[in-house]
């Protein structure tokens, strides 16, 4: 089926509607490498007109990625509740837009249609919006998971404590743990990114983990970033395992690349299931995704790279996440050139994934031979903040000694709570208090020594926690 649109009495023809979609979606380096993008703003233009006026029904018939190909589009398909869809099925795009910017679309009405989503609508409708729009329709959509606590309840922003070292070293690791704690930081997890893929080594990081989170009763969860296979490995040796990581694509193809099937993450599901650990909560999944991710395995079959990405959302929705994580600038300047983009790509994956009712939150961040600077990340931080997203990285410095990547830092979540007034989850706070880092408010004690925390720190208590030669940590 064809979608045209004229302008100025020229006529534009969009073979497809993967073809429309993707000369509607805004301007990005990746769809420029990939020869997706609209010509001219014109196109673009009309593109947007074109794919304004198509029904919302007309996504549940003509699939992107055909269903006897993509196991993502037959989960797509087979998932889809016609029932949810039905409150909004005699919609078309821009009308949709209308709808979920009216004062009578409430967190309810979101609720109620998440079901009746498809990736590929709600893509469709992300490029019809402003900035602004994505904000205020995300803002309605909360999305609150819980494991050991309880994250993304309106009004709260929580925060991943990112202590990774560039040689998987144990005091390296606890050192920025402790500082990010200090900070107030680590509500949403404390998440490792190994240096290493060896069992024994990342074993290590998740007992030290565990054994401080269980001595100082840290009402939060930790996860090594390592492949799900090596996480279904530690789990069968009895390593302490909370969450499940992986990253995950919009395509089969592309998660193939990844090693993974949809067959694989529910068995790391199911493993992480059995063991029981959540107090209040059984959310245990955390992915992570990125715009161009498809695209730079060649795996993207012609679809644009937001909304390869939005599909993707489909399948982290299948398992229960606790967190969601769009790394939105860490592909690099091919897929996202500049500030301008990676803003943009930002806002668009937190309100896409909270619109499927996914758990979103968004490393902020940029590679450093991306047209971008700190200047624009405060700048999404602030959007996603208004926004309600769920959580941020917390990062020393900002600056990831491992990945080599700029992120945001511990001092970048208090600056955004303050201006927002955005708490920390309530357990994780109260936690907090307990142990005299923040007052009633929420905001950081300045009496540091007074802190029980940093005084046992300080006194060698951590040396009681089981000591990781170098073998075991997999170095030579």
């Amino acid at each position: 089926m064809s979608y045209n649109e004229t302008i100025r009495y020229r006529t534009y023809r969009f073979d497809d509607l993967k073809t429309l979609l993707a000369k509607a979606s805004p301007l990005r380096s990746g769809d420029q490498l990939a020869q997706l993008t609209a010509a001219t703003e014109e196109e673009r233009v009309a593109a947007k007109m074109a794919l304004a006026n198509v029904p919302l029904r007309t996504f549940l018939n003509e699939a992107l990625i055909p269903y006897e190909d993509d196991e993502v589009t037959r989960l797509i398909v087979d998932d889809h509740s016609p029932a949810a869809f039905a409150e909004i099925s005699h919609l078309t795009v821009g009308d949709f837009r209308n709808w979920l910017l009216s004062d009578t679309t409430d967190t309810a009405a979101l609720i109620r249609i998440a079901a009746g989503l498809t990736p590929e609508m709600v893509a469709a409708v992300s490029k019809l919006m402003r900035n602004q729009d994505l904000i205020l329709a995300a803002k309605k959509r909360p999305v609150v998971t819980r494991f050991r606590n309880t994250v993304g309840l309106p009004g709260h922003m929580s925060v991943r404590l990112q202590p990774n070292h560039p040689t998987d070293d144990v005091k390296g690791i606890a050192a920025s743990m402790l500082d990010g704690l200090l900070y107030g930081c680590g509500d949403a997890m404390i998440g490792i990114n190994p240096a290493s893929d060896n069992l024994a080594a990342i074993t290590t990081l998740l007992v030290m983990v565990d054994d401080f989170r269980q001595r100082y009763d840290v009402p939060t969860q930790s996860c090594v970033l390592t492949h799900v296979t090596n996480t279904i490995a530690a789990i069968e040796q009895g390593a302490p395992v909370d969450l499940v990581f992986q990253s995950i694509a919009g395509t089969e193809q592309a998660n193939a690349g990844f090693g993974i099937s949809l067959a694989l993450l529910q068995e790391a599901y199911e493993a992480a299931l059995s063991l029981k650990r959540g107090t209040v909560g059984q959310n245990l999944m955390y992915f992570e995704t990125g715009q161009g991710s498809a695209l730079s395995a060649n795996a993207h079959h012609g679809v644009d790279q937001q909304t390869c990405e939005v599909r993707a959302y489909a399948v982290a929705r299948k398992f229960n996440p606790f967190l969601t994580n769009t790394v939105v600038g860490f592909i690099g300047p091919e897929y996202l050139y500049d500030g301008r983009q990676i803003i943009r790509a930002g806002l668009e994956d937190h309100f896409c994934g909270k619109l499927l009712g996914v758990p979103m939150g968004c490393d902020i961040c940029y590679t450093n031979h991306a047209e971008a600077d700190q200047d624009d990340m405060d700048n999404l931080l602030t959007l996603l903040g208004v926004a309600n997203v769920n959580f941020i990285m917390g990062v020393p410095g900002a600056d990831d000694v491992m990945l080599n990547y700029q992120s945001t830092s511990f001092h970048d979540a208090l600056y955004v709570r303050e201006v927002l007034n955005l708490r920390r989850a309530p357990e994780f706070e109260a936690w907090l208090e307990a142990m005299r880092i923040v007052d009633s408010r929420g905001a950081l004690l300045r009496q540091t020594t007074q802190q029980p925390l940093l005084a046992a720190a300080l006194a060698g208590t951590q040396k009681e926690a089981p000591e990781c030669t170098d073998s075991a940590a997999g170095k030579s």
